[in-house]
């Protein structure tokens, strides 16, 4: 386990920024979004980050002049993303496809890779110079659906950030384009695997119908306990700590869980008891994202494999403070099993139904602790330096909800295989949270001892 901070600081110079548009002639069209797309939660945007070294093999080559070329063209094949949306009767969300563009920026800042030391996770210095914020870009209506901004280091390397409008794309989505960015920039015509449309097959059925429970849409009121100013801190969770988690478990839970599950539950105990709920019978929810394209919750037929919209529903497991905390472990793990096991196709369709019936409403935030694994996301993007230091989000939360940490594989300075865990919590919660993980992961001979003591 590593907890990340830093106090570099460093000057970014930016460019006016541009709008950067498909390179081609595209269709002006009309598109709806589906169901699952334009539900309320998703109306936000999602920052992702790459570093990059300097590469002998890319002297001469701009960063900037590759990546700009690279996006005109794919925005092609992706053309849905250079226009605008719009909101129509029932707050249903489609896409205009005017092909007026998304903003790209260019940027040189004052500082080498080497500065931000050995392991690159969130929270990033400085990083709103990193990318850039315009006015209204936390917008939803007729406002560039992504931003990118490159930025040249003074070692040679660059950093690449951008912000993607989650209503256009999920996690597989935002790497699936990206990854098309990266191939058309080491000298493809096109994708490999073209991009599908196809928004209608998570369209509410006619008539719409709820045909399961929806634990994660109850309506609940917010309190400072679930809304507050977010302090980040990343932590770092090899096999080590894994296989001391599951060294508390019974054989049949041990031998039967996945280090995603095993994770989530022992997560969502240390977080819980981080923020101090001072009655026993407060409801808490874990809120699993699961994505219709694996698992048990494959479509049949399956989704296309060039489908980049949102497949994501967030089945949640609920429980009370007293018994979360009261019981062992094992407990958590059960419920966090439990809830992953209830999404299959008919989960995503009722899902869909909910939000004709019900208004399009944001999952429950009060007393939510939401987890997305993104081991199944393509993390070699490769603009033609190699593969990043780092791939995945900025920093956890999601819009205004900073209850979401996002498990980004990650190989630390040691070499060590893992998972890098952005956490947001209220400022006292944080330093709980920080506590309660080294008072049960402890590490002696550098082997990882956990104290269940908790």
């Amino acid at each position: 386990m590593v907890l990340q901070t830093s106090s570099l600081e460093f000057t970014v110079r930016r460019h006016p920024p541009e709008l950067i548009a498909p390179a081609n002639h595209t269709p002006h069209e009309i598109k709806l979004l589906s169901d699952i797309d334009d539900q309320h939660g998703l109306r936000c945007h999602v920052q992702l980050v790459q570093f990059y070294r300097y590469q002998p093999l890319m002297e001469g080559k701009d960063p900037v002049k590759v990546i700009r070329e690279a996006l005109a063209k794919t925005l092609v094949f992706y053309y849905p993303l250079a226009g605008r949306l719009s909101e129509g009767p029932n707050g249903k969300l489609t896409v205009d496809c005017n092909g007026e563009g998304v903003m790209f920026i260019e940027a040189d800042a004052d500082v080498t890779l080497e500065q931000f030391g050995n392991n690159f996770m969130p929270p990033f210095p400085c990083f709103d110079e990193l990318l850039y914020n315009f006015p209204g870009s936390d917008g939803m209506i007729d406002t560039p659906l992504l931003v990118m901004q490159v930025t040249r280091l003074n070692c040679g390397g660059f950093i690449f950030a951008s912000s993607m409008n989650h209503t256009m794309l999920d996690g597989i989505g935002m790497s699936k384009f990206l990854h098309d960015v990266g191939e058309i920039a080491r000298g493809a015509t096109k994708p490999s695997i073209l991009p599908v449309w196809h928004r209608e097959v998570l369209c509410a059925r006619n008539p719409p119908r709820i045909t399961c429970t929806h634990n994660e849409y109850q309506q609940l009121p917010p309190d400072s306990r679930s809304i507050f100013t977010p302090h980040h801190r990343s932590f770092f969770f090899g096999p080590k700590e894994i296989a001391s988690m599951r060294s508390l478990l019974p054989p049949h839970l041990a031998t039967k869980s996945t280090s995603f599950e095993i994770l989530t539950a022992y997560l969502w105990r240390c977080r819980t008891f981080a923020l101090q709920w001072q009655n026993p019978d407060q409801e808490v929810r874990l809120l699993c994202i699961v994505n219709a394209r694996f698992g048990s919750c494959m479509f049949n037929p399956p989704l296309p494999n060039g489908y980049y919209g949102n497949a994501i529903v967030f089945p949640a497991a609920v429980t009370t403070v007293g018994k979360l905390l009261g019981n062992p472990l094992g407990y958590a793990l059960e419920l966090v099993k439990k809830a992953k096991d209830e999404a299959n196709e008919e989960y995503v369709h009722s899902v869909a139904d909910l939000m004709a019936i019900k208004g399009r409403p944001c999952f429950t935030m009060l007393g939510s602790f939401m987890v997305s694994d993104l081991l199944k996301t393509n993390a070699d993007l490769n603009f033609g330096w190699g593969k990043g230091l780092y791939t995945g989000v900025a920093k956890g939360g999601l819009g205004d909800f900073p209850g979401l940490s996002f498990y980004v594989p990650y190989i630390n300075s040691k070499g060590e295989q893992g998972r890098v865990v952005p956490i947001c919590l209220p400022k006292d919660a944080i330093e709980r949270f920080e506590k309660v993980l080294d008072d049960t992961l402890i590490i002696k001979n550098d082997t990882v001892v956990l104290m269940s003591n908790m």
